[in-house]
């Protein structure tokens, strides 16, 4: 048996070469205030020239029309009725299982009613066969049921340049028997298995989580780690950064699909992942309504081991320097010791701030200036400067100690998930990025409880600025610029620019962020002594 879910209406937005849904009766609202603005500047406009009859005539429809909505048993009032009762209808749906959720044994059922991926569940006697990059559902002998589904398992189903990478899948029932299907099974497991990519963007941080991370803890959640990952296009790097993620997910260890050619054997199989928004988890959609500061529990719980483990191998080498240091045991070296301690303590109860540094296209040409500005402003302050190599631990220690995240927009700015909640986020905006600005990071911090302040620097504050004519639509019309394409947008705002912070400007940003610090640390010592007070004696 074959089952089909296809979306019938998809409004399609396109902004920056990425694509969104857009809900059709948004879309229908949207056309009503576009009338209501067109009216209102009609009328507006014939005031001026002394048309008030006009006036008065779209006032008397006015009154017309609410009192027709308020008299009951009118067929306005019916209709706006029934308008609302299809508004909620149609919010009760949307929380409603996704498509392929119950899947009857001996079934393969396709989801491809999302915009950004396709889901696919095979329930019953699911076979792997990594040579023909296909999984096979065993059925009865002579079953007339048959199924022959294709997919990519990848989260960017729109993006056909990208999609076109990632390796496809064949999904195929076959009966007991068929020449086709594997005869037998090398390792049979008693729970599911979740098929995905690690291909695509794979080597991008924001790729990583937003298209593979996130999505992954989504898909599998709900199965408390009694699951197994098949991985197509697996990487031992991407499993050595993120393998203590995937164990949290997972007590078992995944599967490489295409190097593996033994016949697994699953009684369920998920093909695909499911994604909610950008580096967002909708709660709403998730077991015990979990939400994107679950996902970041998650993450503190896959790193908490590792990190006391680098804080254990720095503290032995401190100890060791410090036992080589003869000055130490001498009267003056205690002093001296003693006043390094006293400045230490003071040092400590600064709060932290954390540049995240790029090389290349956005950097921060005064980067040294704004150091100096931080210190000045009364945080200690740490560079990082992030590489593929860089491991996640050792980020996630340095962030997740942090009050402060500063950085120029760009795919870095995807470790603000490493924050604790009510922390600071400061993320420079160049010319021509602020809608991906705000989209990728800006609103995903919020939802994930940081205090985010995007700081849009000027024209002046762009390389780009001694490049252009002042009054070159490059720095006075960034979006007509934009709307020129992906590739114009990539060249001249991404690629082509780097910024220099205007730091009269940038020290209000950096007192703002010590005020909040100041206000959240007063706040928890507050409610530290109620709790204290609270205690009984």
């Amino acid at each position: 048996m074959v089952h089909h879910h296809r979306a019938s209406l998809l409004v399609h937005q396109q902004r920056k070469g990425e694509a969104a849904a857009q809900d059709p009766l948004q879309a229908d609202g949207g056309r009503m205030k576009e009338l209501r603005g067109r009216l209102a500047d009609y009328a507006c406009h014939h005031r001026k020239h002394g048309h008030d009859a006009l006036l008065r005539m779209l006032a008397g429809f006015a009154l017309v029309t609410c009192f027709l909505l308020l008299l009951p048993g009118s067929p306005v009032s019916a209709a706006m009725d029934e308008l609302l009762q299809l508004g909620k209808r149609t919010r009760h749906d949307e929380e409603a299982p996704p498509p392929c959720a119950d899947v009857a044994n001996g079934t393969v059922c396709c989801d491809r009613s999302a915009l950004r991926s396709d889901v696919c569940v095979m329930r019953g006697d699911v076979r792997t066969q990594g040579a023909s990059n296909s999984l096979f559902l065993l059925l009865r002998p002579n079953s007339s049921a048959a199924a022959d589904e294709r997919i990519r398992p990848y989260t960017r189903k729109w993006e056909s340049s990208i999609m076109s990478t990632i390796d496809e899948l064949r999904l195929r029932s076959a009966p007991e028997g068929d020449a086709a299907a594997p005869a037998r099974c090398d390792v049979r497991h008693g729970i599911p298995a979740v098929v995905l990519s690690t291909g695509g963007y794979t080597g991008n941080v924001y790729h990583e989580f937003n298209d593979g991370i996130i999505p992954l803890y989504i898909t599998a959640r709900h199965y408390n780690k009694k699951v197994v990952f098949v991985m197509l296009e697996y990487h031992d790097w991407w499993m050595t950064k993120y393998g203590h993620i995937v164990e949290q997910l997972s007590d078992y260890p995944p599967i490489d699909f295409a190097n593996d050619r033994r016949t697994h054997c699953f009684p369920e199989a998920v093909v695909g992942l499911r994604i909610h928004d950008e580096l967002a988890i909708d709660a709403a959609r998730m077991p015990a309504n979990q939400t994107i500061q679950d996902f970041r529990q998650m993450l503190d719980d896959a790193h908490r081991g590792r990190i006391q483990t680098i804080i254990e191998e720095e503290e032995e080498e401190e100890a060791a320097a410090a036992a080589a240091a003869a000055a130490a045991t001498a009267p003056a070296g205690i002093e001296r010791r003693k006043q390094q301690q006293h400045r230490g303590s003071k040092r400590n109860d600064r709060p932290r701030l954390v540049i995240v540094s790029r090389n290349g296209s956005r950097a921060i040409e005064n980067e040294a200036e704004l150091v100096r500005a931080a210190e000045g402003a009364g945080f200690r302050v740490a560079v990082l400067q992030p590489r593929q190599d860089t491991e996640l631990a050792k980020m996630y220690r340095a962030l997740n100690a942090s009050d402060v995240m500063v950085g120029v927009h760009g795919a870095a700015m995807t470790h603000f998930l490493f924050m604790r909640p009510g922390s600071v986020f400061i993320q420079v905006v160049p010319l021509g990025t602020d809608w991906a600005a705000e989209t990728y990071y800006g609103e995903p911090a919020r939802r994930l409880g940081l205090r985010y302040m995007p700081y849009k620097i000027l024209p002046s504050e762009s390389s780009l600025y001694g490049q252009y004519a002042k009054d070159d639509p490059v720095l006075t019309d960034p979006n007509t610029v934009n709307a020129m394409g992906w590739q114009v947008t990539k060249q001249v705002y991404l690629d082509g620019q780097n910024v220099s912070l205007d730091m009269a400007r940038f020290r209000l940003q950096l007192r703002q962020a010590y005020g909040h610090w100041a206000a959240q640390r007063q706040r928890r010592r507050a409610d530290s002594g109620n709790t204290q007070r609270r205690r009984p004696m």
